[in-house]
């Protein structure tokens, strides 16, 4: 069948038109900040290729105690080019989280939260959220003594929330301590929870942004700006920059593919200098500043309880800036936002250089 006639035979059936449309009359405005538009599409393009590559290795691993770390590193020395899409799954998972990030950060500072975009930022927090737990929950399964120490670490973290932490502590090992049992929790999560949840929230978050149309930063919102049509004009654009994203993906997976430590050993000490991952390094370097005991109390307690005050308020920003859903200049979120953002930064750089 020529493209000619496949096209008639699905414009016969389908309003195809309709869809043109759409996309035509859809307007993406031009301004200084709009280089900040292309973070969402970036981040939508690398959870295609994580669920692609995801897939593709699944076919191989095996989410045993005994023979995951086997499976991961058959995968790399036997397979045709398994070493290739290994790597591209890792780099593309640490470049998602990147994005994800910066995305959440370039719409705090630019303020895009505020009314009507609540519900988007919420579904966006989530997602990153989400982001970081495919990373710790995928790193697990290399059951390497690295990956085994990072998750008896973090969910040893999160076991000192009070009242909750011990139930999430037990839910998310499945024990006492990290098994087998928690190996296979993990897979559960990372292959088929997660993904699920992922494209549900993906789906809304994309359906909000159509909804709403994309946001204008609140400085220049009452000035005149000119817009251009999504299609094809920011379709194509969006393409190059997949492209350019895709080959920074490649060349890192090929010259630095990631390492595989020894097989974990739950009886042994935990390696020397061990840090967790780059996501994890502000927290890490958070806990870091609180001594062991604060007048009388455990120090560690305390600070994941200020942590998680202020991920919540991080969270709640968009209904307590209430000048800026009536577009009116908020100053002192401006700040918050700087901070934030700011404290991220400079902790994460911290914790990697130290």
């Amino acid at each position: 069948m020529s493209c000619q006639r496949l096209k008639n035979w699905i414009e016969e059936r389908y309003d195809v038109e309709a869809i043109k449309k759409l996309a035509t009359h859809k307007l993406v405005p031009v301004h200084q900040y709009e280089i900040w538009y292309y973070t969402g599409g970036i981040a939508m393009f690398l959870f295609i290729l994580q669920f692609i590559t995801g897939m593709v290795l699944s076919f191989y691993y095996i989410p045993h105690l005994e023979y995951a770390h086997k499976s991961i590193i058959e995968i790399v020395t036997k397979l045709n080019m398994g070493w290739f899409f290994r790597s591209i799954h890792h780099w593309g998972a640490q470049l998602a989280t990147l994005v994800l990030f910066i995305h959440v950060f370039s719409t705090l500072l630019l303020k895009s939260y505020r009314k009507p975009r609540e519900l988007t930022w919420v579904t966006g927090f989530v997602l990153l959220k989400i982001s970081i737990f495919f990373g710790l929950s995928g790193y697990l399964l290399l059951w390497d003594e690295r990956a085994f120490a990072a998750v008896r670490v973090a969910t040893g973290g999160a076991g000192n929330l009070p009242f909750i932490g011990g139930f999430i502590k037990a839910f998310l090992r499945g024990g006492i301590d990290v098994t087998g049992d928690t190996l296979t929790r993990f897979y559960a999560f990372h292959v088929a929870i997660l993904p699920i949840v992922t494209l549900l929230l993906i789906g809304v978050h994309v359906l909000l942004v159509q909804v709403h149309g994309m946001s204008v930063p609140l400085s220049l919102e009452k000035k005149p700006h000119k817009s251009i049509p999504f299609f094809p004009n920011l379709f194509y654009k969006d393409l190059i920059v997949w492209l350019v994203v895709l080959g920074i993906m490649v060349t890192l997976a090929v010259f630095l593919p990631p390492e595989i430590g020894k097989k974990a050993d739950p009886l042994a000490p935990a390696p020397e200098n061990i840090k967790p991952e780059w996501y994890f390094l502000f927290l890490f370097q958070t806990l870091k500043l609180f001594p062991g005991e604060i007048l009388g109390l455990n120090g560690e307690t305390i600070a994941i309880i200020l942590i998680t005050c202020g991920i919540l308020f991080f969270f709640l920003i968009p209904f307590f800036d209430r000048k800026s859903s009536r577009g009116e200049p908020s100053p002192v979120f401006t700040w918050i936002g700087i901070m934030y953002t700011l404290y991220f930064v400079v902790m994460t750089v911290i914790g990697f250089v130290t």
